[in-house]
């Protein structure tokens, strides 16, 4: 045979050997469309009609993870549905899309459908979009609407931060005593507090929802600060004679070092920054919370100054809880316009993919409380805490 006939038959059995191969491979295997790997996600309308109260997820693998009964929880307003997508999305890829924790949107306006789709697609859980009552949104009877209108007109010639704005003495109002109690978060033990364009910038380990009901915490934050004493002048006498009528209320072990340096004669304007929290909605419920909202509510500081409900939630757990069921998250790294929780560890920051920069960690600053947290309750400090990024 010559050697032409010979490389031509070989070519020959070749392309038949090909042949009989895609013809085996098309009949035994499955080939994946693009609906495979990314199934459509249910409307909007398809998941309101299916929620549910179940608080076990399916995640990788299909193994069922243990989940608390908590939500994150968001006040916000249609015109913030581009700022608060931002944060959705920080939280779902660095924690929530492997738990599927439910969100609860509230507003004092109706939430447009705009808002609502576009939230829910990106929320893993269950979205909840809920309306506040007139009364929790409005002056108390017991306030003279004339006097806190002078006030704000005042603030506002001395530039003091929101001093001026009648919404945010509306806001913090109700961030210190209702959000709690709207029918929707009845339901749930803990909660998030997520605001419109904050960021996550680690990997956060673990559940931190179960974390919190297994240590028995109450009460955790990133980040500790000073608050400007112009917008609290008068809050402390208002805790002062809460805890005269309800010494009860007062826990043993409690945290009074961290907020006063003369044993709770004055005040030192350090808190937790609330636009980030987690914390126990049943002990936002519990009667001696709502005593301590309730006094501060009728000595009408929300409106006859600005009291924020920073200062009024970590006054609130610094003397009412224990300084064991307050927490400090070092590896949830945060941000909200101007400051940034960074972990000090590099190791750390490695280990949870983090991109945060961390000469910009505010938690040593000279303005920071944090470090008087360390102190007063001789807590061990994160590795790295007094490295010079």
């Amino acid at each position: 045979m010559s050697v032409t006939a010979r490389y031509t038959r070989y070519f020959i059995l070749a392309l038949v050997g090909l042949a009989l191969f895609f013809l085996v491979s098309r009949s035994s295997l499955e080939i994946p469309t693009s609906s495979s790997f990314a199934p459509p996600r249910p409307t909007y309308e398809e998941v309101k009609a299916d929620q549910t109260e179940s608080h076990q997820t399916q995640s990788g693998g299909g193994l069922a993870k243990e989940r608390a009964n908590a939500t994150f929880v968001t006040l916000a307003r249609n015109s913030d549905i581009w700022d608060i997508a931002k944060s959705i999305r920080s939280v779902e890829d660095r924690f929530n899309r492997d738990y599927h924790y439910d969100w609860v949107f509230l507003n004092d306006k109706d939430f447009d459908d705009d808002f609502k789709k576009l939230t829910t697609a990106l929320v893993s859980g269950t979205t909840h979009y809920g309306r506040i009552p007139k009364e929790h949104w409005s002056y108390p009877e017991w306030i003279d609407e004339d006097k806190a209108r002078e006030v704000r007109l005042e603030m506002g010639r001395k530039k003091i931060i929101y001093g001026d704005s009648e919404s945010y003495r509306h806001m913090c109002r109700y961030e210190s005593g209702f959000f709690f109690r709207h029918p929707l978060m009845l339901n749930y033990e803990y909660y998030w507090r997520v605001e419109p364009s904050i960021e996550l910038f680690c990997d956060v380990p673990g559940d931190p929802f179960l974390f919190m009901k297994q240590n028995n915490k109450k009460y955790s934050f990133v980040i500790s600060l000073f608050e400007y004493i112009e917008t609290i002048p008068t809050l402390w006498d208002s805790v002062k004679g809460f805890m005269k009528s309800h010494p009860e209320h007062i826990a043993e072990g409690n945290s009074m070092d961290f907020i006063s340096e003369d044993g709770g004669e004055t005040y030192n304007k350090c808190h937790f920054w609330s636009n980030f929290e987690i914390g126990s909605l049943e002990w936002l419920r519990s009667d001696q919370y709502m005593d301590y909202f309730n006094t501060l509510d009728q000595d009408g500081g929300f409106f006859y100054e600005r009291w924020g409900d920073a200062p009024v939630h970590s006054i609130a757990a610094s003397l009412m809880l224990k300084s064991e069921e307050i927490h400090f998250w070092n590896e949830i790294a945060y941000y909200h316009v101007p400051f940034t929780h960074c972990p000090s560890s590099e190791q750390t920051r490695l280990d949870l993919r983090c991109h945060c920069k961390p000469s910009e960690n505010f938690d040593w600053a000279g303005y920071s409380c944090t470090k008087r947290w360390f102190d007063v309750n001789k807590l061990q400090k994160p590795d790295g805490w007094d490295t010079k990024q």
